[in-house]
Order: structure tokens, then C-alpha cells, then sequence
């Protein structure tokens, strides 16, 4: 019997396109909330809805097409988590083209060539869940009814209309938040009114959306109320607070200047540990490459085991790496120094594919902690660039950004290519056809971030407030990239943040040892809790509140037949990942008229929004909406 057709040329068109779209609405959300989300199951739905037109297709084309176009959300990630910290320390005054498309192309390429060794290890024999490609997986085969594609685009609309309302009607503002003083300490509440965000909690679920927003309360009912109790700790907030600022503002300055590096030592903390955590699986994964390498059995091998050869993923990394070298040369000026940072890249690149890898496959792609891993890179890089070049303050941060940029974008891309490479697994796919169709996915959503980007800086600014910009996308990201790569070669890195942050996650380390151990099933991942730290509590507390929702859906079905439970949580799942295609869709669409007419008023319909508040209805609204049609008894149809 003929092989069933994989990368065929409607295939590859709408996957290069999908991939094209999503990177660029994974940018805009990724400067938005610091974080984005796999874009494979959209893809996936988008194409089985767009390839039912034609006469023949199958099901395996269906899985080439989101493995393409699921490259945008992880390239994206990549790009906008770094690469704007090269615009934030003014190093860069635009995206360049082609240094946008040297940095995210050749980290992508490098990501899937570092997963290739890693798919038998941890999708054959650990078997890890790898969340999110199992869905996939089963959307795809529940794809020849075109199952869901009515609740994705249903929500997506309504997630765009509600981004309009926003951001370009002007209704209402993206936060309801209020904060107060009780004595000389600042009390804060606040929440985004993010559909986008809403929906991140709705995917991931309770377990971690009590964890990260457990984070965000550590950070703003703990730490934030002792240093606003206690300025005189800091010389600094202490002059700030003699200008007699509000409640909100002292908040949001312990938080920035203080309170967030925790998180960047809690994030260093969970990064070395889950290499430490998965160190077998690394040299198991090099064993097997070489025995398979030596034996020469891959030509022996049926059709769904067949990855790259390893001959061909070491000859591409050794050619890839040579670019990189120039790219840093250009920079440094320096031979040696040159080769010490492709020499970080490599090694950093692989030893974080692989923990982006692992993690992935248990927590799925959206909460994939490459951040964390970025900037343990960054941190390592700037300090052997301060040897190696001494405190230069211009060429060591963007050097350090440089090295950084790279290994995210093969950390991202490497996570994504097992979830790709799990959904694969499960329909029968042939795992090398998907990882050069990743790659390919990779080069040309690195080819689409330059223009989004610069777009994006023209419409609402990047990172720092302007008069012609007064709410830029806060890019959370890229302003810690770029304040721990200048805290190094400037001096200014709070060290004892950082060392609180280290104890913090090593106390969350052992909790979560602990829950193991007594087989408890809520788990406190270290990562999740250091992003929850870091990111401010107007984003963690949409997520939790979406983790809420999410539970409740469960609870309403727990007692209903297997395959309604299972209906229930696809439904969930497509209207959540609906909700954030059509949110970050509309920014970038709303980018455009804000742009060609210089006004970022252009559709407003209301002279200020009228604050947080309407945005909160309209959050509840949509979340309502998610429960009732995910617990409907014909939940899952058309």
C-alpha cells in the first residue's frame, strides 16, 4: 500500500502562511503579558478546516501543516522575550532585518536540531504527557468530522471584539486595579481584564494557576508591604518615598527596582535544578545517538521512527555555528571572545533544549519556562564577557543579549518540536518530515518578526512610557533582560534580591519534593512560581481566575461518561486557545489604522475609558460562556 501523502504543496503553503500569522500575534502578546502560548492547536484546527476543501487530504497533512505553523508561537517567543532588549538599552533604534532574522532563524534551526536525540528518550520511554500534543493529536483525529471548528472561531471573534473595546474603541482600560495605604504599607489588588490571559488560566488549569498566582501574592502581600513599611532598607525607595508618591506608584517601584529579581533568582534556582532533575535523560539521549549513528540501522527503521540522522544534526550544527560566530564577532570585535560566546551559545543552547524539552512534556509549551533558562544564559554569558572584555556598558549587555537571544529561540523551538513530535506520534506521522518542516516554519516566522516588531514600536511604543506612547506593551521579558545584563557590566544588579529569590526556590524545591513523595497530586513547579514573582499581580490573577473557571468545568462534568468528560475539556481547551488567537489577531490588525494615521486614538468612541471596570463584565461575560459551552451535554459537535 502506497504511503499516505505528508508535505505536500497545499500542505506547505498553509503551513509557511499559518506560521507567518501566528508568530506575529505571539508577538504582540508576548510584549503584551510576558508570555505566549502554543499555537498548534488553532493551527491545527485552521487547517483541517481550510485543507477539507480539496477533494484528497489526510489527516497526516493536517499534522504538517500545525508542526509547520506551531514554529510562530515558539520563534516568537524567542524573539520578543530578548531581542527587544536590544531596542530597550538603545543599542538598536529599529529591528534590523536581517540580525532579526540571523538571531531567531539560526537559534530555531539549532532547537530542533538539539531535540532530535531527545524524542525516543522522552515521548518513547518516559512517556512524559506532553499536554498540549495530545491534544493536538486527538483534535487531528477527531478532524475528519471537523469537530471544534465552530467553538475556536466563535471565541476568537469574541476575544477580538473584546480587544477592540479595549484597545481600540477605548471603553474601558486593560486593568482593573486599586491600591491603598494601611499605615505606611501598600495594599494592591488588581487584574488584567486579558480574554488572552483569561484563557492562559483555562488551558494550563488550577494546579498551576495557583502556583504561579501564589508567586504574584508572595511577591505583592509579602514582600512588597515590607519595603513600603520599611523604605529606609533602601536608600534609593527611600528618597522616592519623601516625593510622596500614591499607593500604586511606591507599589510598582519596590516591585520593579526590588522585589521582581526574587523571581530572577528563583528562575535561576529551577533552572539549574531541572537540569540536575533530568541529567540522566541527557546522557541517555547521547548514548543512543551514538549507537544508532554507529550501527547505521536508520535506512532499517519503519517510517515513524526516523528522525534526522544524527550524522546530518551534527554537521548542521557545526555549519550553523559558524554564522553565529560572525554575528557575535560583528559585535565584540574580538576573535576569542567571539568563540567563547558560540561556544556558551552551543552548549547552552542544547543542555536548555533539553530542559525546555522535558518541561513541555509535563507542563505543555504555554508554560514552558524558557525565560528562566534565558536568563541563567545571560547571566553566565555577561559575567564571562566582563572577563573577557572588560565593563564595556555598551558592547557587553547587547553581546550578552546576542548569546541569550539565540539560545531562547532554540529553547523555545526545541520545546515545541516534542509537543510537535508527540501529536506526530499519535496520528502515525514520520518525525524527520516533521522537523524539517519545523525548521522551515522556524526560518520564515524569523523572517516575519523584524516588520511586526517595528510595527508594533510605531502603534504603541515598547518598554518605556512616551508621550507619544503613554501605555506601551510592557515587553516584562526584555525589560528583565535588559536590566540583568546592564546590572552586571553597570554594577547596578541587586545581588541580595537575587539570593532571597535562590532561597526561595530552593524552599520550593523541596515543597514540591515533598508533595511527591506523600503522592500528592497538586505539584508546585518551581519555574511557575518564580514567573508568578516576577510577573506583576494584574497578570497572574486572570490566570488564576481562568484556572478556576477550568476546575469548575471539570467538577460539573466529573460525574458525566468518559467521553463527555473528554468533550468537555477539548471544548475548553479549543475556546480558550480561540480567545488568545483572537486577542493577539486584533492587536496586530489594530497596529495598522494606528500607524498609517500617527493617532492611537483613531477609533476611539469614548473621550477616557471609563476604567477597569466594564473590561471585568465583559471578562466574565466571555468566561461564562466558556463554562456553558464546554458543559453543554452536546458539548464537542460542530
Amino acid at each position: 500500500m502506497a504511503p499516505i501523502p505528508q508535505v505536500t504543496v497545499k500542505a506547505f503553503v498553509l503551513g509557511v502562511v499559518l506560521a507567518a500569522v501566528l508568530a506575529g500575534a505571539n508577538a504582540y502578546l508576548g510584549l503584551f503579558a510576558g508570555m505566549t502560548v502554543s499555537s498548534a492547536i488553532p493551527a491545527a484546527v485552521i487547517s483541517m478546516a481550510v485543507l477539507r476543501l480539496f477533494a484528497r487530504h489526510s489527516v497526516l497533512e493536517n499534522n504538517i501543516v500545525q508542526t509547520t505553523a506551531s514554529a510562530g508561537s515558539s520563534v516568537a517567543a524567542g524573539v520578543v522575550f530578548t531581542v527587544p532588549a536590544l531596542y530597550l538599552m538603545g543599542y538598536w533604534r529599529s529591528f534590523d532585518f536581517w540580525w532579526v532574522v540571523a538571531i531567531a532563524g539560526l537559534g530555531g534551526v539549532l532547537g530542533v536540531l538539539f531535540s532530535v536525540p531527545l524524542r525516543r528518550a522522552l515521548i518513547i520511554e518516559r512517556q512524559l504527557p506532553f499536554p498540549e500534543g495530545v491534544a493536538t493529536g486527538e483534535v487531528l483525529k477527531a478532524g475528519a468530522s471537523g469537530s471544534g471548528v465552530a467553538y475556536l472561531v466563535g471565541s476568537a471573534l469574541a476575544g477580538g471584539v473584546a480587544k477592540l473595546g479595549e484597545i481600540g474603541l477605548h471603553l474601558w482600560s486593560g486593568t482593573a486595579e486599586a491600591a491603598r495605604y494601611v499605615g505606611n504599607t501598600v495594599v494592591y489588588f488588581g487584574t488584567n481584564v486579558s480574554p488572552a490571559l483569561l484563557a492562559v488560566g483555562v488551558i494550563v488549569g488550577l494546579n498551576i494557576g495557583i502556583v504561579v498566582f501564589s508567586g504574584g501574592v508572595l511577591a505583592w502581600y509579602v514582600f512588597v508591604p515590607i519595603y513600603s513599611t520599611f523604605p529606609e532598607l533602601d536608600p534609593n525607595l527611600a528618597e522616592f518615598v519623601t516625593t510622596g508618591p500614591s499607593a500604586l506608584d511606591l507599589g510598582y517601584q519596590i516591585w520593579s527596582t526590588k522585589i521582581r529579581y526574587i523571581g530572577v533568582g528563583a528562575m535561576l534556582i529551577g533552572g539549574v535544578w531541572s537540569l540536575i532533575d533530568m541529567r540522566q535523560s541527557l546522557v541517555d539521549a547521547v548514548r543512543r545517538a551514538r549507537a544508532a549513528a554507529a550501527s547505521g540501522g536508520w535506512a532499517n527503521l519503519p517510517e515513524v521512527e526516523r528522525d534526522i540522522p544524527m550524522n546530518w544534526v551534527l554537521i548542521g550544527v557545526v555549519a550553523l555555528v559558524v554564522p553565529i560566530f560572525f554575528l557575535y564577532f560583528n559585535v565584540v570585535g574580538s576573535v576569542f571572545a567571539a568563540l567563547v560566546m558560540a561556544l556558551i551559545m552551543v552548549a547552552g543552547g542544547y543542555l536548555f533544549a533539553a530542559v525546555s524539552s522535558y518541561m513541555a512534556g509535563l507542563v505543555g509549551s504555554s508554560n514552558n519556562p524558557i525565560s528562566g533558562m534565558t536568563i541563567a544564559t545571560l547571566l553566565f554569558a555577561s559575567l564571562v564577557l566582563l572577563m573577557l572584555i572588560g565593563p564595556d556598558t555598551v558592547r557587553g549587555p547587547a553581546a550578552a543579549i546576542l548569546i541569550g537571544g539565540v539560545v531562547c529561540c532554540a529553547a523555545a523551538v526545541g520545546g515545541d518540536n516534542l509537543q510537535d513530535l508527540k501529536a506526530g506520534h499519535i496520528v502515525g506521522a514520520t518525525p524527520w518530515k516533521q522537523q524539517v518542516m519545523l525548521a522551515v516554519g522556524a526560518l520564515v516566522s524569523a523572517m516575519v518578526m523584524a516588520p511586526v516588531l517595528n510595527l508594533l514600536v510605531e502603534a504603541y511604543g515598547i518598554g518605556v512610557a512616551t508621550p507619544e506612547h503613554p501605555n506601551p506593551l510592557s515587553a516584562p521579558q526584555a525589560n528583565l533582560m535588559t536590566s540583568v545584563a546592564n546590572g552586571v557590566f553597570g554594577g547596578g544588579l541587586p545581588w541580595d534580591m537575587i539570593a532571597v529569590g535562590g532561597a526561595v526556590g530552593a524552599v520550593t524545591i523541596a515543597l514540591d519534593k515533598w508533595l511527591a513523595a506523600r503522592r500528592i497530586a497538586f505539584r508546585v513547579p518551581v519555574l511557575a512560581a518564580a514567573i508568578g514573582i516576577y510577573l506583576p499581580l494584574e497578570v497572574t490573577a486572570p490566570i488564576f481566575i481562568g484556572g478556576v473557571v477550568a476546575h469548575l468545568i471539570e467538577r460539573a462534568v466529573r460525574n458525566a461518561t468518559a467521553t463527555t468528560r473528554e468533550r468537555a475539556a477539548r471544548v475548553a481547551l479549543l475556546t480558550g486557545a480561540g480567545l488568545i488567537a483572537g486577542e493577539a489577531l486584533m492587536g496586530i490588525v489594530m497596529a495598522v489604522p494606528i500607524v498609517a494615521f500617527q493617532d492611537r486614538d483613531v477609533l476611539a468612541i469614548a473621550a477616557a475609558p471609563y476604567g477597569g471596570w466594564p473590561g471585568l463584565v465583559v471578562a466574565a461575560f466571555l468566561l461564562y460562556g466558556v463554562y456553558r459551552v464546554a458543559t453543554r451535554p452536546d458539548a464537542g459537535g460542530t
